[in-house]
C-alpha cells in the first residue's frame, strides 16, 4: 500500500508537470524542493536542507530569501565556504543572514571580512543585540579590548538581561575603567549567582586597588584577580599596562611572565627583568619558581624557592614549595622534613598538617609515625573540614585500617557531597576491601559528575583498570 501511494504520487506529479508545460515543470520541482528544505530543517538536518535550499533557489530565482536559507543551513552544518557563497548571491540579507555571514568569514580565518559583515549587518539593523555580541566576539579574539568593550555596551543598551555581557564588561572595565568595573558585576551576579565568586573575587581586588596609590600596582593587583578567574589573556593586558605605566615595578614584570606563561608564551624575559629590578622580591622567587617547575628544572625551582625562604624564614609556604621541588627531584627525604619544618612555622594552621598527611599517605613513608597523627591533627584543628577529613581517611586507608578509612570519608561527604577526591578515596577503599560492587558504583559516580575535571579522569582511569 506504501508503495501504491509511492506511485501514485510520481504519476500525479508527471501529470502536473505534462498540464503545466516546462514553466509549470520548474515551478513544481522547485516548490517541491522547498518543501524538502523545510522539512530537513525542522528536522535540524541541515546538510539536505542547504542542499534543497540550493537547488530551489536554482530553479525559483525571483523567491530572494532561499539563497539566504540555503546559505543559513550551510553554516549551520559547518560549511562555511557554501555559506558564503549562498548568503553573496541573495538579493538582500535578514538579520539572521548577517549573522551568519560574519560568522561565516570567521570560521574561515577571515577576521576582516567578518568585521564588514558585521558592520554591515548593523547598518541595516541597528537595534541587533546578537550583532553586537557576535562582533565583541570577533573583537575579543584580536584582543582589542577598546572595541570589544564598545560592542559589549552596545549589546546591553539592548539587551539588558544578558549576563555573560555584563560580566565580561565588567573584567574588561576592571583594568580600562576601574571605577565603573563594579557595578557591571555586581549586576552579573545578581543575575546569575553561580558567577557570584568570580565577581567578589575581582571585586575584592576592585576594592584594595581604590586605596592604593601607585598605578602600577593597582593594575598588578587588578591583574591577579583576572587571573584567579582563570581570565589570563585579560590578566595579561593589565600587567602589560602596570609595566607600561612603571617599568621599573619588578612585582608587575614577574607577574607579566606569568601572564605570558598561562597564554602559551615563554614568560623567561619578563621574569629575568624582574629579577634584574628587584633580587630580593619573594614575589618574584616564587613565579620563576613556578616557570623552573614548569619547564622541568627543579634545581633552579629549588633554588629560587630557598632564595624565597632565606628572605622570609617564618613562611611555611616557602617550606612546602621547597618540599615540592625536592619531591621533583627525588629526594623524599629532603621533601618530607621541610613539610614537617611547615608545621612546625606554623602548628595552629590545618592546611600545613593536612599536606604533611597527604604527602606521607601519597608516598607510602612514615605513614604510622608522621602521617596518619599528621592527619588526626589537621582535623583536631579543623574537625568540620571535609578536606582535613578526606586527608584522615585517606591516611587511614593508606595504613591498612579500611574501617576508620570508611567512617572518615563518609564524613567528609556529608559535609561535601561534591568533593570527588573523597568519592575516590572511598572507591579505592572498597577495591582493598573487595567491595567491588560499591567501589564500581562510586567510580561511576565520580567520572559522571566530573567528567571533564582530574577527578572524572582519574575514575576513568581507575574503571578501566580494575573493571576492563
Amino acid at each position: 500500500m506504501k508503495n501504491m501511494r509511492g506511485l501514485n504520487w510520481v504519476n500525479i506529479a508527471i501529470v502536473l508537470v505534462l498540464l503545466l508545460g516546462s514553466g509549470g515543470a520548474v515551478l513544481f520541482l522547485g516548490k517541491s524542493e522547498e518543501m524538502h528544505a523545510e522539512q530537513a530543517w525542522a528536522e535540524m538536518d541541515y546538510s539536505n536542507a542547504a542542499r534543497s535550499y540550493t537547488r530551489a533557489a536554482q530553479l525559483l530565482p525571483w523567491q530572494a530569501d532561499l539563497r539566504e536559507k540555503a546559505g543559513v543551513a550551510a553554516g549551520m552544518n559547518g560549511n562555511f565556504t557554501e555559506a558564503i557563497s549562498n548568503l553573496h548571491l541573495a538579493h538582500t540579507l535578514s538579520e539572521q543572514g548577517w549573522i551568519m555571514l560574519a560568522y561565516a568569514y570567521f570560521q574561515n580565518g577571515d577576521p576582516a571580512s567578518a568585521l564588514t559583515a558585521y558592520q554591515n549587518g548593523l547598518k541595516n539593523f541597528p537595534s541587533s543585540a546578537s550583532l553586537y555580541s557576535g562582533l565583541a566576539v570577533l573583537y575579543r579574539s584580536q584582543e582589542d579590548w577598546i572595541n570589544e568593550k564598545e560592542a559589549l555596551q552596545n549589546q546591553i543598551q539592548l539587551d539588558e538581561k544578558n549576563v555573560y555581557a555584563h560580566y565580561r564588561l565588567g573584567l574588561l572595565l576592571s583594568f580600562l575603567e576601574s571605577d565603573n568595573a563594579i557595578s557591571e558585576l555586581t549586576i552579573a551576579s545578581s543575575l546569575d549567582l553561580q558567577l557570584d565568586s568570580a565577581v567578589q573575587t575581582v571585586r575584592t581586588a576592585l576594592n584594595i586597588a581604590s586605596t592604593q596609590t601607585d598605578e602600577s600596582q593597582k593594575l598588578v593587583t587588578i591583574g591577579r584577580s583576572l587571573g584567579l578567574v582563570q581570565e589570563w589573556p585579560l590578566a595579561l593586558a593589565s600587567f602589560e599596562k602596570a609595566v607600561q605605566s612603571n617599568a621599573e615595578n619588578a612585582e608587575a614584570w614577574a607577574w607579566l611572565g606569568e601572564a605570558e606563561q598561562q597564554t602559551g608564551q615563554d614568560g623567561s624575559d619578563a621574569l629575568d627583568q624582574a629579577v634584574s629590578l628587584d633580587d630580593e622580591s619573594v614575589i618574584v622567587r616564587a613565579l620563576r619558581g613556578l616557570h623552573w617547575s614548569r619547564v622541568g628544572n627543579y634545581e633552579r625551582m629549588l633554588a629560587e624557592y630557598s632564595l624565597a625562604a632565606r628572605i622570609e624564614p617564618e613562611n611555611p609556604a616557602w617550606q612546602i614549595a621547597m618540599g615540592d621541588a625536592n619531591l621533583k627531584r627525588g629526594d623524599l627525604a629532603a621533601a618530607l622534613g621541610q613539610y614537617k619544618r611547615a608545621t612546625e612555622l606554623a602548628p595552629d594552621d590545618p592546611t600545613y598538617w593536612r599536606l604533611l598527611a597527604i604527602l606521607c599517605a601519597e608516598n607510602g613513608v612514615a605513614i604510622e609515625e608522621v602521617g596518619l597523627p599528621a592527619a588526626q591533627k589537621a582535623v583536631e584543628l579543623a574537625p568540620k573540614d571535609a578536606l582535613a577529613l578526606d586527608t584522615l581517611g585517606f591516611a587511614y586507608f593508606s595504613s591498612g585500617r579500611y574501617a576508620s578509612a570508611e567512617d572518615a570519608l563518609m564524613q567528609a561527604l556529608e559535609i561535601d557531597p561534591q568533593l570527588y577526591a573523597a568519592h575516590i578515596h572511598l572507591a579505592m577503599n572498597y577495591l582493598l576491601q573487595g567491595n567491588k560492587t560499591s567501589a564500581y558504583q562510586t567510580l561511576i559516580y565520580v567520572r559522571d559528575a566530573d567528567p571533564n575535571g582530574a577527578d572524572g579522569e582519574h575514575a576513568k582511569q581507575l574503571l578501566a583498570q580494575h573493571f576492563p
